[in-house]
């Protein structure tokens, strides 16, 4: 349809807008988590922005700042029926000047763009860092490895600590809602009181996903992977791995994974300075 410009408004949105792109998101396929909607407003309620059409929502996505040091953009949809109208360009450059301007001097951008959308994305300040590949596996059960446990309360500082080691940032106010979610289990690999490696397995529409998977080295990471598998028996579940890290993609091999599609970790700015071996399977698409 023809869109008169001059109708178009952007702004931040409320919760029950966002909620509205995460709807749509589901219906895309996205497969969100069960919980994510009210994780990822609690993390920044300032980080979603929307393009509206004589008041109806018609685009949005989000714009979330960890602390004015890094940002991170993400769930980037457009209502189909307003699609081949270049509302996705312009709400694009809107959120992505706006983050900036909430963000401390210098600080980067993050975001995993789609194979189709990289080049646009690179005109606009982006430059591709490494690719990610979603793998679909099956629960199944397993032998667990016995340090491995429940991640608990009084685990936090030590998991926001390896957590740091592999995000770049605190991410603090995140990470106490991602870890204790009701439909989400988070383990711990520790071996006499050091700390190797978490990961997450959260409820989604379709299954599970498991994400983050942060690990020293490849057996902690396959220990942990196998107790994440074993918590959703028959049930399908799905991991992004980061290519740069040749072990993760060794370790999906190894457990007969299937390819389902790939994007690009992109940034705008220097990159955060990561242990990037340690990352056998990212948090999110949506926020990083």
């Amino acid at each position: 349809m023809d869109l008169n410009s001059k109708e178009y408004t952007f702004r931040s949105l409320s919760f029950e807008e966002f909620q509205i792109l995460v709807s749509w998101a589901a219906k895309e396929g996205w497969n969100p988590g069960i919980e994510d909607a009210n994780i990822f407003w609690n993390t920044d309620p300032d980080g979603y922005m929307g393009c509206f059409y004589k008041n109806e929502l018609i685009a949005g996505g989000s714009i979330v700042s960890y602390d004015g040091l890094f940002g991170f953009m993400g769930f980037f949809i457009v209502c189909p029926d307003y699609r081949g109208n270049g509302i996705g360009e312009k709400l694009w450059l809107q959120r992505r000047d706006k983050l900036l301007n909430r963000l401390q001097k210098g600080a980067a951008i993050g975001m995993d763009g789609v194979v189709a959308m990289q080049p646009f994305y690179k005109k606009g300040g982006f430059e591709i860092a490494f690719r990610d590949e979603r793998y679909e596996l099956v629960g199944a059960k397993f032998e667990l490895n016995p340090n491995i446990h429940s991640i608990k309360q009084t685990d936090f500082e030590a998991v926001q600590e390896f957590d740091t080691t592999c995000f770049g940032f605190h991410r603090t106010t995140f990470l106490t809602q991602w870890l204790f979610s009701p439909n989400a289990k988070a383990f711990l690999y520790k071996e006499n009181n050091d700390f190797f490696g978490y990961a997450v397995i959260r409820k989604c529409i379709n299954g599970y996903k498991i994400g983050p998977l942060f690990a020293l080295n490849e057996h902690v990471a396959q220990s942990l992977l196998e107790c994440c598998l074993n918590s959703a028996v028959d049930e399908v579940v799905f991991i992004d791995i980061p290519c740069s890290n040749a072990q993760a993609l060794q370790m999906v091999k190894d457990y007969n994974a299937s390819y389902v599609f790939e994007c690009a970790r992109m940034y705008y700015g220097n990159p955060p300075k990561t242990m990037s071996d340690r990352i056998f399977g990212i948090t999110s698409f949506e926020l990083g």
